[in-house]
């Protein structure tokens, strides 16, 4: 195994984490962004009241987007398997 290789592993198992992440990265960034303009535009200025949506946000968006992550995270892992086999 050389460099290059190592190199290719690498940014294949970022780019991997990227997509896996990005879903319930992005999610909870629009819902907090959609809170806090809320609370600006209310003046309510409670700081608990973005836990609550942002969590039930994710977690619809984790069960949404749970198939594509494991599917990315497999094909990953079965390629990185094939490259251990073959040298």
């Amino acid at each position: 195994m050389n460099e290059l290789v190592v190199l290719e592993i690498g940014r294949e198992a970022t780019w991997v984490m990227l997509l896996v992440a990005a879903p319930l990265l992005v999610v909870g960034t629009l819902v907090g962004v959609a809170i806090a303009l809320l609370q600006a535009l209310t003046s309510i200025q409670e700081s608990t009241l973005t836990f609550v949506p942002k969590i039930v946000a994710m977690l619809l968006a984790m069960v949404l987007f749970l198939p594509f992550m494991t599917t990315a995270l497999i094909e990953f892992t079965q390629r990185l398997f094939d490259r251990i086999v073959t040298g």
